[in-house]
């Protein structure tokens, strides 16, 4: 990490309370849900981190898949000043015209016809799943509300989309789930047509996992999902929370295979931090929900819009789904060239654009995200043996040169480590 003058954040160190002192109110005030590491970052750039004593970092994780277009872009951040100073909040029992003109640029680019508006994925999926009920018993019968999803998917944490999520290490604190909604094994399509039935409403399935390590649908797996559905009436839902807004190279994942879903879902990186979610449908899926049927308090309000054109304007005239999809490229070309460079350290390289999962051969994901965060580097360990990336959209190749050199030392400092440690074990 360095410290030199042209790292420091903005704004003193001082200006931020001591790490010890929010570790402390942290520990006592906030519900223990999240296993926080023991850095305070203050400030944020582009690809870059300061923390509350002046080390910069490179983020590879970007709030998870959230910052998309950087931290605190002026466009972004003068969007939300302005609209802060105007209008920040108004029920959607008026009419909002930010929202209006998000829906019509959101539907341009993904081909659907309506959006709902929320503030997370979660709450997204939770209107996708509501769609699907409904209409399931609309154009079939009460009878039809299943929903298919998929093993190592990942949905949300509502009791609804959790129950979709098929990871029972989400659900087990929490049963009874939610009936009606069946797993499939992932890329199994003779698995799924055994599934699916006259009660199956809609099948529910992300491009690309995220939560369970950065696992892609075969194309001919999406293609048939696809075709099953048009077979037997039932929606196709599309989560894109993580995958959408460019990540991959185009604006939905789904988009590289020519896959049209009946309902889209995004999130993450729609308004580059500020919260909101959008659940987008077309043909008959999009005039499922009446008057009355869903609603969200401050879904699509006006300072979250706001964040969001800004954010799409950022998207298209930076071209940054062009850089994601060529320096997502490059950044694989990269790790694959290590896992040659030091056999029996990586197992595999996959993902798309500037979503790349890194498969470790030994379980030691947390131990090289330490080393990492330790030489100024946010990555983001799955499990045990999983490193996923997901940084903003604006980190260059140079950016991936220096994480991969930090990678190539963490790997080889601890496979030193271990071996020492049986070096002793055996004396």
């Amino acid at each position: 990490m360095t410290t030199d003058a042209r790292t420091q954040p903005a704004r003193p160190p001082e200006a931020a309370p001591a790490l010890s002192e929010v570790m402390d109110l942290d520990a006592r005030y906030v519900m223990s849900t999240y296993a926080r590491k023991p850095v305070e970052f203050v400030r944020g750039e582009g690809a870059r981190l300061w923390d509350s004593e002046g080390n910069e970092y490179l983020d590879f994780l970007a709030g998870i898949a959230v910052v998309g277009v950087g931290h605190c872009h002026p466009r972004v951040s003068q969007a939300i000043a302005a609209q802060a100073q105007t209008l920040m909040h108004v029920s959607n029992l008026f009419h909002n015209p930010l929202q209006a003109t998000l829906a019509r640029r959101l539907c341009g680019l993904t081909g659907m016809d309506r959006a709902f508006f929320c503030n997370s994925g979660a709450e997204a999926n939770e209107a996708a799943l509501k769609i699907s009920r409904k209409f399931g018993k609309i154009s079939v019968g009460a009878e039809c509300s299943e929903i298919v999803t998929f093993t190592g998917s990942f949905h949300g944490r509502t009791l609804a989309t959790v129950t979709a999520t098929a990871q029972p290490k989400f659900q087990e604190p929490f049963t009874p789930l939610l009936p009606g909604i069946r797993y499939c094994p992932f890329n199994d399509l003779r698995a799924l047509r055994d599934i699916v039935s006259e009660k199956t409403c809609a099948i529910m399935v992300e491009p690309i996992q995220g939560e369970s390590g950065v696992h892609a649908c075969d194309p001919e797996f999406l293609m048939g999902l696809r075709t099953l559905c048009d077979q037997t009436g039932a929606l196709l839902i599309l989560d894109e929370v993580q995958t959408g807004m460019g990540r991959t190279g185009k604006f939905l994942a789904s988009q590289w295979m020519g896959i049209s879903a009946d309902v889209v879902t995004l999130a993450k990186g729609i308004a580059n931090g500020v919260p909101m979610g959008v659940c987008l449908a077309r043909g008959e899926a999009a005039s499922t929900l009446a008057l009355g049927d869903h609603g969200s308090t401050f879904g699509g309000q006006p300072l979250a819009c706001a964040a969001a054109l800004a954010t799409l304007d950022v998207l298209e005239s930076e071209r940054l789904m062009e850089n994601a999809a060529a320096v997502g490229g490059y950044l694989m070309e990269r790790l694959v060239e290590l896992r040659e460079k030091i056999p029996g350290t990586i197992c595999e390289v996959r993902g798309r654009g500037l979503m790349v999962g890194i498969d470790l051969a030994t379980p030691i994901a947390r131990t090289i995200a330490g080393r990492l965060l330790a030489a100024g580097i946010v990555v983001n360990p799955i499990g045990d043996s999983v490193l996923r990336l997901v940084p903003p959209l604006v980190v260059t190749a140079q950016d991936c040169d220096r994480f991969v050199h930090e990678l190539r030392r963490a790997l080889v400092a601890e496979s030193t480590s271990a071996q020492t440690a049986v070096n002793n074990a055996k004396s």
